[in-house]
């Protein structure tokens, strides 16, 4: 009896939880989407293509094969590899991004979205660090905060829309682009900009911008 109960409550947590997290991602988008003044079939559109194009990804370039050493045996010894090398963006997690962006800036001041994303794309750098096997990691929080901020300072008639498009400017400047090189030099691996799709940092720092800018202001 025991062990059909347990059978029953591990069978709920397998269907019950991915269904509770995509409601929740799916929750959390569609809120961010409706402070930005976004229908609620514009938001459900863009949701869907960021989920379906986030295993989108295209190179930029042509990749090559290097040579690294890969240690074995506990380190002690070190064996020759080929891995492939390059940098491809990813559509849903980057490029739909910055389609809404385009579109904001079709009708908001350009000047202030360029000024506060400068400065989110500064501290975005200083605080992003590369990792060889995670690639660029960042605290979501930290441009969230300061393009919150400079927008309601530069752009308080459009500060919803300044601090996503900054967000999304700044943290694919300043953690990406900027961490490019570092991530080149380290031999081997594939970088993927904005390769999480709608879990990725770029994605996410917009519409977490966007609620705390519509929660806030």
């Amino acid at each position: 009896m025991y062990l059909l109960y347990i059978l029953i409550i591990t069978a709920l947590i397998v269907v019950v939880l991915p269904v509770l997290l995509v409601w929740g991602v799916f929750h959390f988008t569609a809120t961010g989407f409706e402070y930005l003044d976004l229908s609620l079939g514009a938001g459900l559109f863009l949701f869907f293509l960021a989920i379906v194009f986030s295993f989108v990804n295209i190179p930029l370039g042509k990749r090559r094969l290097v040579k690294v050493n890969e240690p074995f045996l506990l380190g002690f010894l070190q064996k020759p590899v080929w891995r492939n090398q390059g940098v491809s963006v990813n559509v849903g997690g980057a490029l739909l991004p910055l389609f809404v962006v385009g579109y904001f800036l079709s009708y908001i001041p350009p000047e202030p979205v360029l000024i506060t994303s400068g400065v989110v794309a500064l501290f975005s750098f200083i605080g992003a660090r590369y990792e060889e096997k995670k690639g660029v990691l960042l605290s979501i929080f930290l441009p969230v905060v300061f393009a919150v901020f400079f927008s309601s300072l530069f752009s308080p008639e459009f500060v919803r829309e300044t601090a996503f498009s900054s967000a999304v400017l700044g943290v694919l400047v300043g953690a990406d682009l900027f961490h490019l090189p570092q991530a080149l030099l380290k031999k081997g691996g594939v970088m993927v900009i904005g390769g999480g799709g709608v879990l990725d940092g770029i994605f996410l720092a917009g519409i977490f911008a966007a609620l705390l800018a519509g929660i806030a202001i």
